[in-house]
């Protein structure tokens, strides 16, 4: 079954490589999505894929060397979900 989920990473997630490091994770799996730096200081994550791959996946950036940066982690199924091509960083 295809899940895709918004997540929200909170501490010190911006300046230090974070999205750069959830691309590379990202290539481990079989999803397709985004992350974002956010104005508000949080990073934004997109995933959609098989439940399985997508569950895996949050769960292994959540188990790196990113956990030491988060404070907080919130996320939601999407009822839609997002279409993208692979897993990019956007710089908006």
């Amino acid at each position: 079954m295809i899940a895709s989920i918004q997540a929200f990473y909170e501490g010190n997630v911006q300046g230090v490589g974070f999205r750069y490091s959830v691309k590379q994770i990202a290539k481990g799996f079989d999803i397709t999505g985004s992350v974002r730096n956010l104005c508000d200081g949080r990073v934004e994550l997109l995933a959609t894929g098989e439940e399985d791959e997508v569950r895996a996946f949050v769960e292994a950036i959540g188990q790196s060397e990113l956990r030491a940066h988060i404070k907080k982690h919130s996320e939601a199924l999407l009822a839609h979900p997002h279409a993208f091509r692979d897993f990019e960083i956007k710089h908006d």
